[in-house]
């Protein structure tokens, strides 16, 4: 699976660029049409398999997810490092099924960002965009690029999951 996976980082690169003084975009194709990424990202039993970067040594205690325009969700995380779990919370402010999916990031309070992530199919390959729109210059100064930065592992594991799924439910 190691070899597959550096294989497959050298093909389909992620790029983390700061693309304004509030702007954060990571970039990345994966071989696999929009429904199975969108699916990873929409479905809380996918989700929990790749989102957390295995090399953190994290565990996500709960994934609660209603994707839909409207919708809220709730990720509560275990830091080894940190005595009390921390969650990440928000809502779905526009879902467009196998297209877009963006969401509030409200932990944060009044310094919290938006994130879109598009999912654009072309002969079966999915490029992926997330953007993270912050506030402020300062919002985003303080949260810093270290999330953005980790989407590496996190989307390694994602192709990992992409390939176990085109397998078994077939690439059509």
């Amino acid at each position: 699976m190691d070899a597959r996976r550096n294989d497959d980082a050298v093909k389909n690169p992620v790029s983390v660029q700061r693309t304004s003084e509030r702007e954060v975009v990571v970039t990345r194709s994966f071989d696999a049409p929009a429904r199975l990424v969108f699916a990873a990202w929409s479905k809380p039993e996918l989700f929990r398999q790749w989102w957390l970067p295995k090399s953190m040594g994290m565990n996500l205690l709960s994934c609660e997810m209603d994707v839909r325009t409207g919708g809220r969700y709730r990720l509560e995380f275990a830091n080894p490092g940190a005595a009390e779990p921390f969650a990440f919370f928000g809502r779905y402010l526009d879902v467009v099924p196998n297209s877009r999916i963006v969401w509030t990031n409200e932990e944060s309070g009044d310094a919290g960002s938006v994130t879109t992530v598009t999912f654009e199919e072309k002969d079966g390959k999915t490029r992926l965009v997330m953007r993270e729109l912050y506030p402020s210059k300062e919002a985003l100064d303080a949260a810093g690029t270290g999330a953005a930065d980790a989407m590496v592992e996190t989307f390694a594991q994602l192709h990992e999951l992409l390939v176990s799924l085109g397998a078994s439910v077939g690439r059509s």
